[in-house]
């Protein structure tokens, strides 16, 4: 079922799918690369330096079936007197974690990604349109993945697009989150067999959106401000605040505070579910959840997913939360 590589890039690939008795592979849907860890058990009739001359840089590839799940670069080993190496391999995205500044008017998520992508020398694959230009961009001393996720939340915020940006096995991928969906239900019946779920207003819930403008004409700052007096009631007043740019008009932050309202003005609802492995399922997917004891039958962002292959099992642990408006959702029969 899984095969496992390493390539020491100097022509000489190992397969060292009998020497890993676990493998651990998470990916998270927003501000992180995707992780590998896994450890091997070296032969004791062999001297340590006889096997497997591993070292930070490699390339690790894993495949579940045909499906190429992993494709990233050792950057930890640890290795003890057991002959037990712990390795954690990431992810092309963690390059983009150096430190840089980027200025650019007028620019898109899109051609931000592209422009990151290029500087590490990165490998693309489909990069989505997103469309929305942003007025001014600048990132000052900011890592390389903080601007493209930062980009991405002045779409969604402007426009009310949701993409998710990722490593497909190798490639750098952008994709709009209705492209998404994963073919399967977890819950009753399919895959499940534990889960919590929980509620809250403590984060990431406003009533109350402020948004202010320098206006150069005048020498003030414009204040637009737009409220839910019943939620306010219900749950006191929770203010969200931000600046924009001075370029746009009082169409354009009208239509953003409604948005933010949109997304912001609700419980934040998440749910962890733990269940059997589907490979097709990462952070960024989105996934039917059926459960008749809460009444659920709704679709979930996954937030943060983690497989665990041990032994011929095959196991995933979903962080998920809810997305209202920007995830389509489907009847009681799944479609």
């Amino acid at each position: 079922m899984l095969k496992i590589e390493v390539d020491n890039r100097n022509g000489r690939l190992w397969d060292v799918t009998a020497l890993v008795p676990e493998l651990n592979w998470k990916t998270s849907r927003i501000g992180k690369a995707g992780t590998l860890d896994f450890q091997i058990v070296r032969n004791r009739s062999l001297g340590l330096r006889e096997q497997l001359p591993l070292a930070c840089g490699n390339v690790v590839r894993v495949w579940h079936g045909d499906r190429r799940l992993f494709y990233g670069f050792i950057f930890t080993l640890d290795e003890s007197q057991d002959r037990v190496i712990s390795v954690k391999a990431q992810d092309q995205l963690r390059y983009l974690l150096e430190t840089d500044t980027y200025v650019k008017a007028n620019v898109t998520a899109t051609q931000v990604i592209k422009d990151q992508a290029m500087a590490i020398k990165g490998l693309m694959g489909p990069i989505a349109d997103t469309s929305h230009a942003i007025p001014k961009f600048s990132q000052d001393g900011q890592k390389r993945l903080d601007m493209i996720f930062k980009a991405l939340d002045e779409t969604l915020m402007a426009k009310g697009m949701l993409f998710v940006f990722y490593d497909e096995a190798g490639y750098m991928t952008l994709r709009n989150v209705m492209d998404m969906k994963a073919e399967i239900i977890v819950g009753d019946n399919s895959l499940l067999y534990g889960y919590s779920y929980s509620r809250s207003i403590d984060s990431e819930t406003y009533n109350r959106i402020k948004l202010v403008r320098d206006n150069k004409e005048t020498g003030k700052r414009d204040v637009y401000i737009e409220q839910d007096n019943a939620s306010i009631a219900r749950w006191g007043q929770l203010q969200f605040y931000q600046k924009v740019d001075e370029k746009l008009n009082e169409e354009q932050i009208k239509e953003m505070s409604h948005r933010i309202m949109q997304l912001k003005n609700r419980e934040q609802r998440k749910f962890s579910l733990e269940a059997l492995g589907h490979p097709g399922i990462r952070g960024g997917s989105v996934v039917q959840v059926t459960i008749e004891q809460l009444g659920l039958n709704r679709n979930f962002l996954v937030e943060e997913c983690t497989h665990n292959y041990k032994g011929q099992g095959h196991t995933m642990q979903l962080e998920l939360r809810v997305f209202d408006g920007l995830i389509e959702e489907r009847g009681r029969d799944g479609k």
